[in-house]
């Protein structure tokens, strides 16, 4: 296994957070109607998140999955969130890209409809993703 594998989890950290701090920053910007700015935000938050994607995947084929070793309620609020955070992971990718989409096609209207679900609902993921990395790696170290 390659040596900067360990460090992958530390990362995807860093770039969930990122993602999330981007995004937020991206809404402050379009309601003050910085569009420019805004746009890059967001430009920059799916790079960020394509590159987590990168990483993780990277790290869970090299490494395998990591256990969670808490027990009792702290067990069961982890794989609440864990279960919560995976399914929209899934469901978020194809909204992101349908809300790049009509931005990129200026569909501004439609952009705007769909980016009020595509927004909250990747800021949980990019949250949720970091909370996952805290329990998994702080509370419980290996």
């Amino acid at each position: 296994m390659p040596e900067y594998i360990s460090y992958l989890p530390h990362v995807n950290a860093i770039l969930n957070s990122t993602s999330a701090i981007l995004l937020i920053a991206g809404y402050s910007l379009i309601r003050k109607g910085r569009i420019i700015a805004h746009r890059n935000c967001q430009l920059t938050a799916f790079t960020t998140s394509a590159l987590f994607l990168v990483s993780y995947l990277t790290y869970h084929y090299y490494h395998g999955a990591t256990r969670f070793p808490g027990q009792g309620i702290v067990r069961t609020l982890y794989f609440t969130i864990l279960t919560t955070h995976t399914i929209l992971a899934v469901v978020i990718v194809p909204l992101i890209l349908l809300t790049l989409y009509r931005a990129a096609r200026m569909d501004f209207i439609r952009h705007r409809r769909i980016a009020r679900w595509t927004l909250p609902l990747w800021l949980y993921v990019s949250v949720t993703g970091v909370v996952v990395y805290l329990m998994l790696y702080h509370l419980y170290p290996s």
